[in-house]
């Protein structure tokens, strides 16, 4: 196999995309991953840079366009690391991430079950119900350049609300008039690191700036600013963050105006957020992503279903209208509160709430007897700890439902499952997150037979 040259041009086919959405190419033997590329072109490719298993480049010429190509609608797109597939058709998309869910299912997870047609957005632009914008030591509030913490100004997002967008500018505003300094992570110097905006479906807002420190100078200014920016703004908050590094969210909360939640509706119920509560970013894909766990589930009323990283109780409740009883449980103590009013807000009382760990919770559930009907879990990207996969199984459950945002994860998990008697029997992709790489899938597991 030849050693492929740092900056040299070669001729390649692209055979299909990386996890992060990149075009696969073989040269000379030697897999090469390139940006913006589309499957079955045939391009030039420029090498960027070589490591020992593989290479990255980027498209110099496309000799031979697919007619899924298209002329990138974001001014930002190549410098912002926000979307990947903004250089394609969104039909090729849903196949690029269609295909995705498959190879984890069948590669990583060993399944020959067939995934089932993925469920694409209606909208696919503008559906972002939270947006976070980092803010620069040099006061840029935008979003991460690819790969890096180097902030692109932005000053529109073609994924996120328009409201978020009208907030960003007026932190700008407010940077800019009052010169407050952005956050330095590498220094642990400044003091503004975030905006965080939760927008609902009546196109109500919450703000929240994440600081390091606990207070904001020209507070009452920054208040106007934003009311006037954002007229539907319900409450603007404060959150402190004071640990050095890349977390986002806050170690505690003060309110500098209106609420400190906000109130949404999924699936015929309403919900309370607070910043910190888990909560899926598409409102309308959520909806079908839910539907679809429920129909797997196959409730008829009796069940005991345990639901695992439950966040606000979203999924919870939705399956407690099908089943006898619901437990959830997660880890957030603000989000379990936030279950508990969403609950008794929509009148659901078949359901219970656990705060904890979840291989805590599920070992402990495990010890005591549990014995649900069926097991929902929706894990955070790293998936779920061996411990949960041990304990969802000793439970023995008829049915796993598993919500994923991560296939390798999810793959990863389906092959623990099997080695421990479930196997996968229907799944299907749905798409949360147009113009991203990111995908969500679920996953019915059942009990082998033996």
């Amino acid at each position: 196999m030849a050693t492929l040259e740092k900056n040299k041009i070669y001729r390649a086919v692209i055979e299909g995309y990386s996890s992060e959405g990149l075009g696969i190419a073989r040269i000379d033997g030697q897999v090469v991953f390139v940006h913006r590329a589309i499957r079955g072109e045939v391009c030039d490719i420029l090498v960027l840079k070589v490591l020992k298993n593989a290479a990255f480049g980027k498209v110099a010429a496309v000799e031979k366009p697919s007619t899924h190509r298209r002329e990138p609608d974001c001014p930002y797109y190549g410098k912002c690391g926000g979307c990947d597939f903004r250089h394609m058709d969104y039909e090729e998309e849903l196949c690029a991430k269609r295909q995705r869910v498959q190879d984890a299912l069948t590669r990583l997870g060993g399944s020959e079950v067939e995934v089932e047609e993925i469920i694409g957005a209606d909208e696919p632009l503008r559906y972002r119900n939270k947006s976070k914008y980092p803010i620069s030591a040099d006061g840029k509030v935008g979003f991460y350049r690819a790969r890096t913490h180097d902030v692109v100004e932005t000053e529109q997002c073609l994924i996120q609300k328009p409201e978020a967008d009208a907030a960003a500018d007026a932190v700008r505003q407010y940077i800019r008039r009052f010169a407050v300094k952005g956050y330095d992570e590498k220094t642990g110097k400044g003091l503004l690191r975030h905006l965080y905006v939760r927008t609902n479906a009546r196109g109500e807002s919450l703000i929240c700036l994440l600081v390091n420190g606990k207070k904001l100078p020209h507070e009452e200014e920054l208040v106007d600013m934003l009311r006037e920016a954002v007229p539907q703004t319900v409450g603007i908050v404060l959150g402190t963050n004071t640990r050095r590094g890349n977390t986002i969210l806050g170690e505690s909360y003060r309110t500098l105006w209106g609420a400190d939640t906000i109130l949404d509706t999924l699936c015929g119920l309403t919900f309370r957020l607070s910043v910190p509560s888990f909560y899926q970013v598409n409102r309308d894909q959520a909806e079908k992503l839910y539907t679809r766990a429920v129909d797997y589930a196959q409730l008829t009323g009796e069940e005991l279903v345990l639901d695992l990283y439950c966040g606000a109780g979203t999924i919870t409740q939705v399956m407690a209208q099908k089943a006898g009883r619901v437990i959830g449980a997660e880890i957030v103590p603000e989000a379990i509160a936030d279950a508990k009013v969403n609950a008794a807000r929509n009148g659901v009382e078949n359901v219970e709430f656990f705060c904890g760990d979840a291989s805590d919770i599920a070992q402990e559930l495990q010890k005591r007897g549990l014995k649900p009907g069926v097991i929902c879990v929706d894990p955070p990207r790293k998936g779920l700890a061996p411990e949960v996969v041990e304990a969802a199984a000793a439970m023995a459950p008829q049915r796993i439902v598993y919500v994923s945002c991560d296939p390798a994860t999810m793959g990863r998990d389906v092959k623990r499952f099997a080695a421990l008697g479930y196997k996968v029997k229907r799944a299907t992709a749905v798409d949360l997150f147009p113009g991203t790489a990111n995908i969500e899938s679920v996953v019915l597991l059942t009990q082998s037979v033996t």
